[in-house]
């Protein structure tokens, strides 16, 4: 009877490996324990909780808050921060795609680092200031009534401000970015050979795009959507500062809730419901990157 013996030691080896693996990973997962999961977890607990006197937390527990924030008064307002979330991802694509597309096909490496440079600059700038520079451009004496009353093409200034349309253009403008550089990074990858290869076969522009170009470069979009989508649907300064009571979204809401001797429970309730929102655009993600792969 022949014994194989195996004297690599590959065991040993791979599991020395992962041990060193999870000792270098030990400080960010204990970072994550202490200032992520442990705060969610009282988040959780808390929303459970009966709001007492003067807003001190009480037993017993109950899905009071839950029912609430599901019911027809705050419900509004969870679905008008996931249209004007949706439409700020879909207006995001429209306009950061082209540019992406214009950016990585520059021949120029030089235009290509200009242009990169442009749409990260708004960065170097606090967005609380960004955001009150709308609230200048805006307004009722605003730089865009004043142009269009010396221009004659309006004879009194338009409601712009505290508005859902300055909300929209805010989150626009703030979260553009996200959107073209995960886009540039898919179409820096893109082999532009496949679009001439499609218009030997008979495709005109229009097919090759939709048929060869998007498919490929749809991770890319995938990822902007995401990045721009969950950040949008919990923005708190935009709306506050833009859009007022016309513009409430779920992080005025939320705000609302934890400000003063306001209700706890409730704002965690509506924290919850936010993150699953959040949680199941994730899961999309993951299954259209997971059937992309």
């Amino acid at each position: 009877m022949a014994v194989s013996l195996d004297f690599s030691g590959s065991g040993s080896y791979s599991t020395r490996e992962r041990r060193k693996g999870f000792i270098l990973a030990l400080p960010a997962l204990i970072w994550l324990g202490l200032f992520f999961i442990f705060p969610l977890l009282i988040v959780v607990l808390v929303s459970f909780l009966t709001r007492g006197t003067r807003g001190a937390l009480t037993l017993p527990l109950t899905f009071e808050h839950y029912e609430r924030i599901l019911g027809p008064v705050f419900r509004p307002v969870f679905i008008d921060s996931i249209v004007i979330a949706l439409i700020t991802t879909l207006v995001c694509v429209l306009l950061g795609y082209p540019l992406a597309f214009f950016i990585s096909t520059r021949r120029s490496k030089r235009l290509q680092n200009i242009s990169l440079f442009l749409v990260i600059l708004p960065f170097w700038t606090n967005f609380l200031v960004r955001t009150y520079a709308w609230r200048v451009l805006l307004g009722t004496d605003g730089t865009i009534n004043v142009t269009l009353m010396n221009l004659h093409l309006i004879t009194e200034p338009l409601t712009l401000l505290n508005t859902d349309f300055a909300v929209l253009i805010g989150l626009v403008y703030g979260f553009l970015p996200f959107m073209v550089l995960p886009i540039y990074s898919s179409v820096e990858r893109f082999e532009f050979r496949l679009v001439e290869a499609a218009h030997d076969l008979g495709a005109n522009d229009v097919q090759a795009f939709f048929r060869v170009v998007l498919p490929l470069t749809l991770p890319g979009v995938i990822a902007g959507c995401i990045l721009v989508f969950i950040p949008a649907i919990g923005s708190f300064i935009t709306p506050d500062l833009l859009g007022g009571t016309a513009g409430i979204m779920i992080g005025n809401l939320i705000q609302g809730q934890f400000r003063g001797s306001g209700n706890w429970p409730l704002g965690s309730a509506a924290s919850i419901v936010m993150m699953a929102i959040v949680m199941l655009g994730l899961v999309v993600y993951l299954r259209l990157g997971n059937r992309k792969a």
